[in-house]
């Protein structure tokens, strides 16, 4: 029995035994323990070793169990890991050293478009473009095991395209620090690389622009210390980029003002401080590293980020100093003759109204030349307009060396010029005025062997609390002078308050506007009177002269002599003798007609020196389609003698289109005969002042027979003017006078 129970505890512990050698992981301790079951023990030894080998087995069981679940546990991590890999969006991938791969998640095999069968255990690494496989090989050479990580950026080539990858590729070791494999962690950053390359484009062609400009640029960081200057701050500012960075403005340059000399506030500075766009004042000064001034115009602006936090600032400026000195030389210009150097009219009434503002405002008296040089016209016309400029310069010397500092000698236009006399009492302007006029009348100016006197009349006024304006002041200057010369020239003539001479002048002055607004408003009207043929030599043709009347404000009729002083001094004569052709053309086809007439007209000096003013006639014959045959001017002989080449010249080239030339007012100037040899006239109209007292006055009698004989000799017809009475007309007729004009003749009545 024992026997048979030892037996069965040996079978049971074999059956055991052969159990646990199925499973691989207690093979080792199964062949330890069939031979201690083959054994045959004794049954307490049986016993013993079978109650060991139960609790070692079971504790193998427990083992088993714990691998199993242990195994579980793995595998249960594993699917977490790769569930957790395939979710990435970045490729992951794990090589061995010899480039075979183990592992990789799905966003690596759909990045490369290969399947688990082509990629998993295969060397084939992505195609790398070859510009790219040298640095590529160097960063792979890098990592070691002090190294473990490295990151490299690469091209590759999917489907013929380029794309940028980056990979962060690390060694895996295990607990013993043995290396198992690589592992690559990667993503594509084409469109961060497209972008990177854009912003670099950018930042180039920023670089680029910079560099290019014309305008200086500097840059600080928040604190207002420089960081960048492009080429042309450096060169404003005389210095290199290294020596500038990290320095405050002030420590590299310093800006002023260039009138005062006060030093101005770093523009920078004020906006960092603000946090707004700051510009400079106009008259700011550099003064750079090697102390040079260099004039700026300049704008400063805080630079900011994303999120508006002020980061720096930025100023640009340029240089200005060539556009200051222009726009101080053109300042210049503006208030200056180039000729003499002296301010011009702008500016000496500007001076004048500040001293009128003295005056009124603190009491101050001041006084004021108006000069005009006498004969003038003499060396111009004579030696020509370089002799006229050199002799005003030298004026313009000798009247600046007979002025205080504090006085100022503007030159008005032409041969004109005034003094200011600044703090200056009426009493002691006249001193100054008379040794002004000395000084002219001892001068001689030599030109070319020649030598010249030339005198000079001074109109001299007050300025004190008592003075109205500007203009008033100046009109009554002007109107002294004007009297000065009236009264013999060389001379200094000082405005009074109740001066009757002013007061004409003033009225004239008044007149001047009324004509302007006469032309403006039509208000001036034709009338004509006639011209009858008393010979039988002259043409039997309807003859008028144009006479010129002005309605005034109430509608009263206004002769031409109350006018006329005031158009000729203000220099309108040229713009009444164009009204007067154009309106009488105007209205030629509804007065003349068809009409086989001649019209007389009578032209001012202006017209005559004018040079546009035979364009003027040819544009009205041809407008309105009028025979110039049909048409005469006059002229008087005071005005044809003033210009004797310009009127020959005048006169023949309005023959030449067929017009007729009257020599008006003929026997009341110098040398009337000789000169009348010189013009081409074809009537000769004898003044009225030896007509009038002809029957009476044996004189006048016989310088009107001189005058017609003489007229006969040239071919030239003559025309009586002031044949008011039948004796009068039988007198000339005898005499062999053309024609006759008069109240006798026919009285003046409207144009048509």
């Amino acid at each position: 029995m024992a026997k048979v129970l030892a037996y069965k505890h040996w079978l049971g512990a074999w059956i055991k035994a052969i159990t646990a050698l199925g499973a691989r992981y207690t093979d080792l301790a199964l062949r330890k323990l069939i031979p201690k079951a083959l054994a045959l023990p004794s049954s307490a030894q049986l016993s013993a070793t079978n109650l060991k080998l139960e609790r070692e087995i079971s504790d193998i069981y427990d083992e088993l169990h714990l691998v199993k679940q242990a195994k579980i546990t793995i595998k249960q991590s594993e699917i977490r890991y790769r569930a957790i890999v395939e979710d990435q969006t970045e490729m992951i991938a794990r090589y061995l050293p010899d480039g075979t791969l183990t592992f990789f998640n799905q966003a690596f095999a759909l990045y490369f478009g290969q399947t688990l069968e082509e990629l998993l255990g295969s060397r084939n690494q992505p195609i790398i473009l070859e510009v790219d496989r040298e640095r590529v090989t160097e960063f792979v050479a890098l990592i070691s095991a002090d190294h473990p990580v490295v990151i490299i950026e690469k091209r590759v080539l999917l489907e013929g395209r380029v794309r940028w990858t980056k990979w962060h590729n690390r060694m895996i070791f295990d607990k013993q620090g043995c290396f198992l494999e690589f592992q690559s962690v990667g993503y594509d950053i084409t469109e961060f690389k497209q972008i990177e390359e854009t912003l670099f484009l950018e930042k180039e062609l920023a670089q680029v622009t910079l560099q290019s400009i014309g305008d200086a640029v500097l840059t600080t960081d928040a604190f207002g210390r420089i960081q960048y200057l492009n080429p042309v701050a450096k060169t404003l500012l005389a210095c290199s980029e290294a020596s500038a960075e990290g320095l405050l403005l002030e420590e590299l340059f310093e800006l002023v003002h260039e009138m005062t000399g006060e030093k101005v506030k770093n523009p920078v500075e004020q906006a960092l401080q603000s946090n707004r766009t700051v510009t400079l004042a106009s008259h700011t000064v550099l003064i750079n590293q090697n102390n040079q001034e260099v004039a700026i115009e300049d704008s400063a602006a805080p630079i900011r980020n994303r999120e508006g936090e002020v980061i720096g600032g930025v100023m640009v400026f340029r240089d200005v100093t060539q556009n200051r000195q222009l726009s101080r030389q053109l300042s210049w210009q503006a208030s200056h003759d180039a000729l003499t150097g002296l301010v011009n009219r702008q500016e000496f009434e500007q001076q004048i109204e500040q001293a009128l503002c003295l005056a009124k405002l603190d009491s101050q008296v001041h006084a004021l030349c108006y000069l005009d040089l006498d004969h003038f016209k003499i060396v111009n016309d004579t030696c020509g307009h370089l002799a006229g400029d050199e002799l005003l310069r030298q004026i313009t010397v000798l009247l600046q060396e007979k002025i205080r500092k504090t006085d100022t000698l503007a030159r008005l236009g032409g041969d004109e010029f005034g003094v200011l006399l600044t703090q200056c009492t009426l009493e002691q302007a006249l001193r100054v005025a008379n040794d002004l006029l000395l000084c002219v009348q001892e001068f001689r100016f030599f030109w070319q062997e020649q030598a010249f006197s030339i005198g000079v009349s001074i109109g001299l006024v007050g300025i004190d609390t008592n003075s109205k304006s500007l203009t008033e002041i100046i009109s009554r200057a002007d109107a002294a002078c004007y009297t000065a010369k009236n009264r013999g020239r060389n001379r200094v003539y000082v405005a009074e308050t109740d001066d009757q001479e002013r007061l004409q002048q003033r009225g004239e002055m008044q007149w001047a506007s009324r004509i302007s607004h006469a032309l403006e408003s039509d208000w001036f009207c034709l009338y004509i009177q006639p011209i009858a043929a008393i010979t039988p030599a002259a043409q039997n043709s309807d003859y008028y002269e144009v006479l010129l009347r002005l309605h005034d404000e109430q509608g009263n009729l206004v002769l031409p002599m109350t006018f006329i002083p005031a158009a000729e001094r203000y220099d309108l004569m040229h713009l009444i003798d164009q009204w007067v052709i154009r309106t009488l053309f105007q209205n030629w086809s509804r007065v003349v007609g068809d009409k086989q007439s001649i019209y007389a007209i009578n032209l001012s000096g202006s017209s005559i020196n004018d040079e546009r003013f035979i364009d003027f006639l040819y544009e009205q014959f041809t407008l309105y389609s009028i025979s110039p045959q049909s048409i005469c001017f006059e002229i008087t002989e005071t005005v044809a003698i003033a210009n004797l080449g310009k009127a020959k010249h005048f006169i023949q080239s309005l023959q030449q289109m067929g017009c007729r030339f009257a020599l008006d007012d003929f026997g009341v100037g110098m040398s009337s005969f000789a000169y009348l040899k010189s013009l081409p006239v074809d009537y000769l109209k004898i003044d009225g002042s030896f007509i009038r007292n002809i029957v009476d006055n044996p004189v006048d009698h016989a310088i009107v027979t001189a005058m017609t004989h003489i007229s006969s000799v040239m071919g030239i017809q003559t025309i009586a003017e002031f044949v008011e009475n039948d004796a009068i007309l039988e007198r000339i007729t005898a005499l062999g006078i053309d024609f006759a004009q008069g109240y006798g003749i026919g009285i003046p009545r409207p144009l048509g």
